[in-house]
């Protein structure tokens, strides 16, 4: 098994054929892409899922734990990698059951260097994406968690489209102590602007759950 440097995205290629993996990994290293490889989906799960994981690159055609077997266990244990099944001639069927069981793509040998460079950057784009907004759904909610009862009704007053003096009816204060809850939840949220905070509304799902109220 060959190794990869740490803080990158790591693309896993999983392949019973020496030659392919030594193929791909040397084809993923020429592109600066860190790469570590499996002889066997087995062997990659024997090892406990390890964390760092970019994407994944497996043949559906394996002994013991197939690309099959293998989507099935990493939806189990609700992982959401990208992972990137590579088909034989005439196992286009198995590679549509990969897709409906969460690859993001396939692809049919042979296949070029930068038909399978180009899927590994699409899914490494993806992926440190949704890192992105998990980070920032962190952010926020730690930032929620921060705010008293009266301002989170405050925002949630102002984030179903409602004016001040709406929310002070509805909570029996007045304009003017609204207007002191909405500077200081502003303030906790770290936002500069209304439509900021409905931004961040947006990705907690507040917003949906404000409109249904």
């Amino acid at each position: 098994m060959t190794s990869a440097t740490p803080f990158k995205p790591i693309v896993h290629v999983i392949d019973d054929d020496d030659a392919v993996r030594d193929s791909l990994a040397f084809l993923l290293r020429s592109a600066d892409i860190d790469v570590t490889t499996h002889e066997s989906a087995a062997a990659f799960l024997r090892g406990g899922v390890p964390g760092g994981i970019g994407c994944l690159v497996t043949d559906v055609r394996m002994p013991e734990v197939g690309g099959i077997d293998l989507l099935r266990h990493l939806r189990g244990l609700n992982l959401k990698v990208p992972v990137i099944v590579i088909t034989g001639h005439g196992e286009v069927p198995l590679a549509v059951e990969a897709m409906k069981l969460g690859a993001t793509d396939f692809l049919e040998k042979p296949f070029s260097d930068e038909v399978l460079l180009a899927a590994i950057r699409t899914a490494l784009a993806s992926e440190q994406d949704n890192a992105r907004r998990s980070a920032e759904l962190a952010a926020i909610n730690e930032k929620l968690a921060s705010l008293s009862n009266r301002e989170r009704q405050v925002l949630d007053g102002l984030v179903a489209g409602q004016p001040n003096k709406t929310i002070a009816y509805n909570l029996d204060i007045s304009p003017r102590t609204v207007e002191i809850y909405r500077a200081n939840l502003m303030t906790k949220m770290n936002a500069s602007s209304l439509s900021e905070l409905v931004r961040m509304a947006l990705v907690t799902g507040i917003l949906d759950r404000a409109k249904d109220t």
